[in-house]
């Protein structure tokens, strides 16, 4: 659809300031620590995708995610199990320890996303602790749909449609809530869902949307804190009872400020004072579980020590780029190459791989060989290790720090930015963009909902929204062309 993207480009100093203006105003924001939002950018330049496709790789996510599920439970059940729980911290290694044993299903993951130059979907990481912008990917998407629609001049009573065609993952989410639930009650659907989160999260102004759209599918919904909550045989806020909890609330968070009530809440699933459904899964998010996967692929025993299905194997090397641990030793490379030694092999080719701290979010702790010298490659080199260090001098030290479980290498996923128009409330400006896409999918429910994908883009080849960053519009082939003949209706 690139005669619809020219039209944007041309269009968007025209619209740019509403879109951006309705965006942050639904709640496409990052909130600081005192309470003040700033708007999270978006783009007047989609990205398009045949729907066929979205569920591809929604497809992809799915099998991937069961597959993580079953490689935490193969290395925890093994000799081996201090690989995953030594990355984690106190009480998160606590809360595994408890509840990995009763985890079947997850109602949302999200698989990151690179394209790579050959337009294939290559999956850098997978989050199942939080794997949120459920809300901020529908916010770009449906703003963009409805303020374009109306520039060109859709007819009115018809841009309901297009939204429902489009799809929404925040109904995704939803309808996979309500599934796990189920499941759990024999059929019973929750009353009251409580969106559990600290005060002025970072994304509080997304769960706050979500609460919204719960309220319009259905269920009464709220957003709720942690020293809100009480109950002995219930979870009760302002006297109110909650029979579902969604969590967007990190395990480290408690550390910094202990709640026993919450720990031992969050240490039971699937829930004795209601339905636990995202539970702190933080061992499958731990990037070794991740370099265990690609090593599935070209290890037969260790594919067959953790169950994993020709379904799952297929996906694994269809889009899982070479990863594993990183230390000292003989190993095989990207290409099958013997390697003498992992590390020194490593350092010697910089522009070819990225090493990742195995257990860290937020992308504090990644680094990409062929960014040496970068502003941000020292900013990160400074704040880890105080100061600037060439990659084999990186290497040296990331071999030996076992802090969040050492380090994973990953074979560079080759990309290149993309033009976009970024919007803010004073107009719309052309840049240059590294975009990545993400894929929902649950696992263990009775069927998949309808998951879509977020597309992230930065400047920078490390792509966190929270450090920097703008969402793109994710819109449909048949949307978008529905977009094009309004266009030229005019």
């Amino acid at each position: 659809m690139n005669e619809l993207l020219e039209v944007l480009r041309f269009q968007a100093p025209k619209f740019g300031a509403e879109l951006a203006k309705t965006a942050y105003q639904r709640g496409l924001a990052v909130t600081q620590k005192d309470g003040t939002t700033i708007p999270i950018p978006v783009t007047a330049t989609p990205v398009i995708l045949d729907a066929a496709e979205i569920r591809r790789r929604s497809e992809l996510a799915a099998r991937l995610g069961s597959a993580t599920l079953k490689m935490g439970d193969a290395v925890l059940n093994g000799a081996s199990s201090e690989v995953l729980l030594g990355a984690l911290s106190p009480l998160e290694r606590s809360i595994a320890e408890r509840t990995w044993k009763q985890l079947a299903r997850l109602p949302n993951t999200r698989v990151d996303f690179f394209v790579n130059t050959a337009n294939q979907p290559r999956a850098l990481e997978i989050n199942t602790t939080i794997p949120a912008m459920q809300g901020y990917s529908d916010i770009a998407a449906r703003t963009f749909l409805e303020v374009v629609a109306r520039h060109f001049g859709y007819p009115e009573k018809a841009i309901h449609a297009l939204l429902t065609l489009n799809g929404s993952n925040a109904l995704a989410l939803y309808r996979a809530l309500l599934d796990g639930y189920a499941l759990e009650r024999r059929g019973k659907l929750p009353d009251t869902i409580a969106l559990l989160c600290r005060r002025n999260d970072a994304q509080i102004t997304e769960l706050r949307y979500l609460a919204e759209r719960f309220r319009e599918f259905g269920a009464d919904a709220d957003v709720v804190h942690p020293d809100e909550v009480s109950g002995d045989d219930a979870f009760i806020v302002n006297g109110k009872k909650y029979d579902l909890v969604y969590r967007h609330l990190f395990v480290r968070r408690l550390e910094e400020t202990p709640s026993p009530w919450l720990e031992d809440f969050l240490a039971t699933v699937p829930g004795r004072k209601a339905v636990f459904l995202n539970p702190p899964s933080t061992h499958m998010e731990v990037k070794t579980t991740f370099a265990l996967l690609s090593q599935a692929a070209a290890d037969p025993e260790l594919a067959q020590g953790a169950g994993l299905s020709p379904e799952e194997l297929a996906a694994i090397r269809d889009c899982v780029p070479w990863t594993r641990r990183f230390r000292r030793g003989p190993g095989v490379g990207p290409g099958g190459e013997a390697l003498d030694d992992l590390v020194a092999a490593v350092a010697a080719e910089p522009s070819r791989f990225v090493l990742k701290r195995a257990w860290d979010y937020g992308g504090k702790a990644v680094f990409l060989g062929r960014s040496v010298g970068s502003v941000p490659y020292n900013e990160r080199t400074q704040a880890l290790y105080g100061g600037p260090l060439t990659w084999p001098e990186l290497c040296e030290r990331a071999a030996t720090d076992t802090t969040g479980g050492g380090f994973v290498v990953q074979e560079l996923v080759q990309t290149t930015p993309e033009d976009h128009f970024v919007c803010t409330e004073s107009g719309a400006l052309p840049t240059s963009f590294y975009v990545d896409y993400s894929a929902y999918a649950s696992v263990g429910l009775s069927k998949q909902p309808a998951w879509g994908g977020v597309c992230r883009g930065s400047m920078g080849e490390i792509v966190n929204i929270m450090g920097g960053g703008g969402v793109l519009p994710l819109i449909t082939t048949e949307v978008a062309h529905k977009l094009l003949m309004a266009w030229k209706a005019i």
